[in-house]
């Protein structure tokens, strides 16, 4: 269980809640892009604790919660989404997570019943994650929940969210990329205004946008508005996707002291770099993905990608090198074991034949720690 202190206002307004919801809130549809439509409250959602899967990967525990062992919501996180890790270079590994719902002022104006972050950080030292990940601490705010790193406004079509995408340990301090969405469209479908990193220089704490890394949704640029960040030969590689669920995978990559600098970056045109023309960047990757993550990993001596396909399912693929070639895609979790399943993101420590990774399953809008066998 994680050290939070205990908040007799949340928990005391929980029951309350529980009861206005019952009659307000609905089972939400397979990865729905709009996370307002959402019920984070157990049983009322229909959760009855970590499903039993039968297939290649198991669910170790929950994340995030009311029904998770870290009791978020002592940080007012009852419901969050996505779970993307990296380790910070200083024995932690930090975990962005995206729209959180807890408990306060609605945002009605999106159609919440709930109080709404765009973004949450967790840090966690635990490398026993066979019994699940525990959480440490959490950059908290002035009434002491877990805070929203980067503000939004969450003015519909104008900006709805803002959402880490992808995270990073460079040149001494903490990135993330973060999307700003426009407007929620259709289920694994939303429009962005940019995409643009963020950085920490006291360990995710606070965030200062690096306004120069902007990248509106035209031209090359629009590949990468989501993504993932892999470290490599004092290179960081940078994979982008454009918004949504469906798209293909590009790749750019940039020397750790250049990454505020957009002019500094190479892209791979299939079979070569070329500097600073996101327009020549050609698809490592070949049927659609869902949000990405990639790591190398020291077992297999390959790179790994993490994402979800078409079917809801989480896919693996494999290659030696970060331009690929990437191998046809391997189920690590079958869509139907796991209704509502999006996102596959990568523990930076697990070892030997045993990978973890976090997925969200959006019914009871909350986040699983997942296990599967590399052997």
């Amino acid at each position: 269980m994680g050290p939070f202190v205990k908040r007799q206002r949340v928990q005391s307004a929980i029951a309350g809640v529980i009861c206005a919801s019952a009659s307000v809130f609905a089972l939400s549809s397979p990865a729905t892009a709009d996370p307002n439509s959402v019920n984070p409250i157990p049983v009322l959602n229909g959760t009855h604790g970590v499903p039993v899967l039968h297939g290649r990967s198991q669910a170790v525990a929950q994340a995030t919660g009311l029904l998770s062992a870290n009791r978020t919501q002592d940080a007012n996180v009852l419901g969050t989404d996505l779970g993307i890790m990296w380790d910070n270079g200083n024995g932690q590994v930090l975990t962005a997570f995206g729209d959180t719902a807890g408990l306060g002022l609605p945002n009605l104006l999106v159609g919440s019943l709930w109080s709404w972050r765009s973004n949450v950080l967790f840090r966690s030292g635990d490398r026993n994650l066979g019994d699940g990940m525990t959480f440490d601490s959490t950059p908290r705010d002035i009434v002491g929940q877990s805070k929203e790193l980067v503000p939004s406004p969450k003015i519909p079509f104008v900006e709805i969210s803002r959402i880490p995408t992808a995270g990073v340990a460079a040149d001494g301090m903490q990135y993330m990329s973060m999307m700003s969405v426009k407007s929620w469209g259709d289920p694994g479908r939303w429009d962005t205004n940019y995409s643009s990193l963020v950085f920490s220089t006291d360990n995710g704490e606070n965030w200062i946008e690096a306004t120069e890394t902007r990248r509106p949704p035209v031209g090359g640029n629009l590949n990468f508005q989501m993504g993932a960040f892999v470290k490599s030969g004092g290179y960081v590689y940078q994979y982008g996707t454009p918004p949504g669920r469906g798209g293909l995978v590009y790749l750019a990559r940039v020397r750790e002291p250049q990454m505020r600098d957009l002019r500094a970056y190479e892209y791979w045109d299939g079979g070569k770099w070329v500097r600073e023309n996101p327009d020549v960047a050609a698809p490592v990757t070949f049927g659609g993905v869902g949000e990405i993550s990639v790591q190398y990993n020291d077992y297999l001596g390959q790179y790994l990608m993490l994402t979800t396909d078409n079917r809801n399912s989480v896919v693996m693929r494999r290659a030696s090198n970060p331009a690929g070639p990437w191998s046809p895609p391997e189920v690590l979790v079958d869509g139907n074991e796991l209704p509502t399943m999006y996102g596959a993101y990568m523990h930076p420590w697990s070892s030997g034949p045993d990978l973890y990774f976090l997925t969200t399953v959006h019914s009871n809008y909350n986040v699983l720690l997942m296990h599967t066998s590399l052997g």
